[in-house]
Order: C-alpha cells, then structure tokens, then sequence
C-alpha cells in the first residue's frame, strides 16, 4: 500500500475523553493507558492540555518519558502562556507535538472571542509561529469549522501551514455536519489551499447528532489522512468519534484502499481497561465493542452463525481480541443453539431426548427473558448422573477462615478418579485461598481469565451465581458454580472448569 492511502490515528481518550465529568484519571492510570494505547498502534497520543492544571501538566511529563514509539501530543489555546506550558511539558518526549488552534466560525469569533476574523486570522498564524521556537511538529485546530465558512476556513489554513503547522485539524466541534457537507468541506481545503500539500488534514468529529465516525470516513474519503478518536468514543456530551469503529470500518472495507497501525486484536482489552478505569459502561449494543455486538438470540440468526460465521457477522469477534461469538438462549431460539449450550456445558447428547428437553427449555424461556448456565444446569436436573458425565475432580471438602486481622487460610479436599487428596493455602481472600489449594493438588499452571459473580436480587439468603473462563495451554475453559456461599460457588465454577480441562 502506498504512504498516500496510510491514515494516521491520533487518539484524544487521555485529553478530549478524560474531561468527561467522573472519567478523571490519575497520572498513574494515565499512563497505563498510554502504554496500551501504544501497544494498540495509535500513531499520536494526546495526553492532557498541560496549563489546565498541575495534574494534567505533570501526567504530560510522565507520559512523554513511559512512552516512546507514538508522538505525545500537548494541547493548547492561541496563546503563550498555553504554548510555553506544553514546550515544558514535553520536555522529555522523544516525538513532541503541541496542538494548538482558535476558534474559525463566525459564530465562535463573535460570541466567543468578541473579535473579527482578520484578528483571529492573524492570532492564529502568531500562534503557529511561536510554537514553532519549541518544536517541529505543530498541529493547528479551526475549533468549530464544521460550521466556519468555508472561503474564511481556506484562508486560515493556508496562513497557518504558511506559518509552519504540519498537520491541520478541521473539527466539527458541535456534531452539526451531515457527513456529505463534511466530506465536501474537506474536499473543498483539499481543492482550495495552494499549500495544502505540506501538511495532512486530520478530523475531528463529535457524536452530538451520532454522525462522528460517518463524518471521519466521510473526510478520509475526501483527503484527510489523520484521524482523532477516543476509546469506546467517549468524550464530552455525546462524546467523540469511536478509534475501534473507523479502525474497523477502514479494516473491513479494505476495498477503500485506506489502512491504520492499529493492532485491532487489542481492541477489546483496552476497551475494558478504559471503561473500568473511567467508569464509564459499554452500551450493550456499542458497535465492536458492546456485549450484544457478537450475540445472537434469533432462532435464524443462531442456526445461520452456527453453521457458517460469516451468514451474520462481517466481523471475526477474535480480530478484534473477543474470544468467541455469544449465542443467547432466548424464547426464540431453536434446538441447534440449545444443543451447542448443552454441548459446551459438557453433557452428552447421547443420553438426551433433545426434543423433549427443548419443549422444557421453551416453557423456561417463556418465564424469563434469557436463559443463562445456571438455568440450563436447572434444566438439565442439577447434575442427575442421568444427564451429566462422571467427574473426574470432586470437591469433598471445602473450610476456610478468614476476618480481620487474621490472613485467609483454606483446606481443600479433592477426589480425583477415586482419589482423595488434601492441601491448605493461604491467599488475599478466602477464594484466592481455596483456589491456591486446589493448585497445590493438581500441581499445574491455570489461569483464571474472567471471574463474575451474579449480583444478588434476594437477599443475604440468595443463590450466589459465579461464571469463571479459565486458560490452560492456551485454551480457554468455561466453569460455573452456585450456591448461596459465595466461596463455595467460586470453589466448584473452578472446579467445573478443571473437569473440562481433564
């Protein structure tokens, strides 16, 4: 692929995300993300807008020296003080760029500014010049040219790429543009700044009307080659255009022409990272990301999925680092999902009338809106011998202590194929502990991958549901336990998916 179809990702999650009201990070947190984020591929991370506090100033200064593969990007406003601020910050950066820009609609340079555009104008281009004493690398922003005019917006750019910025942001600050104005707007640069060529045209979209990643496409397909995104597009108000869905579309679409550094197979761990850290839950039905987005709980959907991927999903979950499509059991669901369910939980369809079992999963169904493992265990008689297989691993014996001061001990007490056999582990819980137990029987390595427990509807009496993945040589193994002691359910989810592992 030709260096003219490369579209370079600058990710705003640290900056632009993070102002989001209870999404603040600290500098620690900060730089986390920063090192996945450089894992993940971005090509510029925007890392705080150093004069807005010391806390942001100083995460600059941290990111600048854990990072070192992407440029780190300082944001700033027209002015020196701003300008001066993020030189020092990114003192220590290997790859340095300060961001800096002005307001470019008539509307901002009026009511915000109370100026005209010939004072903008040049404000603008002085800023540019002064940035350039610090550094080579200078982006300029027209804050609100999606809706600028578009005559005055050429001019600016010009004046701007004249004066020295590299890169030349045009944001549809608001989400006001259809993504055919945008695109025409960038079109129209592309045709009408004589000096265009010297610098990439990137944009930078927000979801007001839920047009931000249709806007972003709308502009590389018109000449823009960077784009500014955020994880799981969070952002102010309706946030900003989404780094996985114009990774994906741009991945998926590979007929366009256009292609990224990102590494897509990290999609979905930094995505929980981000939404765990800024505590900002993942829409069910987000795009790529959200728990829905590979789920399917159509009878026909199911069936479709099951016997050929592609039948409803134009997207490889694993591409975008999800282990696995999910088939939701549903009144609408057919015998072919509930058979693959029965399956993955272990039980022998030889043994089973599926057509009778399935009439009884429809009545289930019918009196709860999903059906979950839990419910199939009920389903299937909670471990008749008649329906499940022999276990080679049985819990016998289950004691535990623990409290405050006192660290977690655990004893616990398997039998394996007939066998008993005895161990007592401490750990950071009374989970932790009995796992470490079981470890010190079975004498292997197993890693716990996901660990949930089912939140409780009725009480402190409640049944207590635990779904665990574990990995064992690489493959994942699902186990599930309850009981109305949390540890006790914990205890027999791990030991569900060591019987599947042997």
């Amino acid at each position: 692929m030709s260096d003219k179809n490369r579209v370079y990702v600058f990710d705003t999650t640290l900056r632009d995300g993070e102002q989001v009201p209870g999404c603040q990070l600290t500098t620690v947190e900060k730089i986390e993300v920063a090192k996945e984020l450089e894992l993940l591929g971005v090509d510029v991370i925007e890392a705080g807008f150093p004069i807005s506090s010391p806390g942001d100033f100083q995460s600059v200064v941290e990111i600048s020296k854990a990072v070192s593969e992407p440029v780190i990007c300082a944001l700033t406003r027209a002015n020196t003080m701003d300008i001066d601020a993020a030189a020092e910050a990114l003192r220590f950066a290997k790859r340095k760029r300060i961001h800096t820009g002005i307001g470019a609609s008539d509307m901002h340079i009026k009511y915000k500014f109370n100026s005209t555009r010939d004072e903008i104008l040049r404000r603008a281009v002085d800023a540019v010049k002064y940035a350039r004493k610090f550094v080579d690398d200078i982006e300029f922003y027209a804050e609100d040219a999606g809706r600028a005019d578009n005559e005055y917006l050429a001019r600016m750019i010009e004046a701007v790429i004249a004066a020295g910025a590299t890169v030349v942001n045009i944001p549809d600050t608001n989400g006001y543009c259809l993504p055919d104005q945008y695109g025409a707007k960038i079109k129209y640069l592309m045709d009408n700044v004589s000096n265009i060529d010297k610098a990439i045209i990137s944009v930078h979209c927000h979801n007001d009307l839920g047009l931000a990643t249709a806007n972003t496409i709308a502009g590389v397909m018109n000449g823009a080659r960077q784009v500014e995104c955020t994880i799981n597009g969070i952002g102010e108000r309706a946030g900003n255009t989404s780094l996985e869905e114009v990774a994906m579309i741009l991945k998926t679409h590979h007929a366009m022409g256009y292609h990224t550094g990102i590494n897509s197979k990290r999609i979905y761990g930094i995505s929980n990272m981000v939404e765990t850290m800024m505590r900002m839950p993942v829409q069910a039905n987000k795009a790529i990301i959200g728990r829905n987005a590979f789920a399917h709980s159509s009878g026909i959907h199911q069936d479709g999925v099951l016997k050929h991927r592609e039948n409803y999903e134009i997207l490889n979950p694993e591409d975008v680092g999800i282990p696995s499509n999910a088939i939701i059991l549903t009144a609408r669901s057919g015998r072919h999902a509930l058979k693959h369910h029965l399956e993955r939980l272990g039980y022998k369809l030889d043994k089973i009338n599926l057509d009778e079992v399935y009439q009884r999963f429809l009545v289930m169904a019918d009196q709860k809106k999903d059906i979950n493992d839990a419910d199939l265990q009920e389903l299937m008689g909670d471990g008749d011998d008649k329906n499940y297989d022999d276990k080679a691993i049985k819990v016998t014996l289950l004691q535990v202590v623990c409290g405050d001061p006192l660290r977690p001990m655990a004893t616990v007490k398997l039998k394996i194929n007939g066998e008993e056999k005895e161990a007592s582990s401490a750990g950071n819980g009374p989970v932790d502990a009995a796992i470490n137990a079981i470890h010190e029987i079975i004498k292997d390595q197993i890693d716990i991958d996901e660990f949930n427990i089912q939140s409780m509807r009725g009480g402190s009496k409640d049944v207590s549901k635990v779904n665990m993945r574990v990995k064992h040589n690489g493959q994942a193994y699902y186990g599930y336990g309850y009981s109305t002691d949390i540890v006790n359910a914990s205890m027999h989810a791990y030991v569900d998916a060591l019987n599947k592992i042997y």
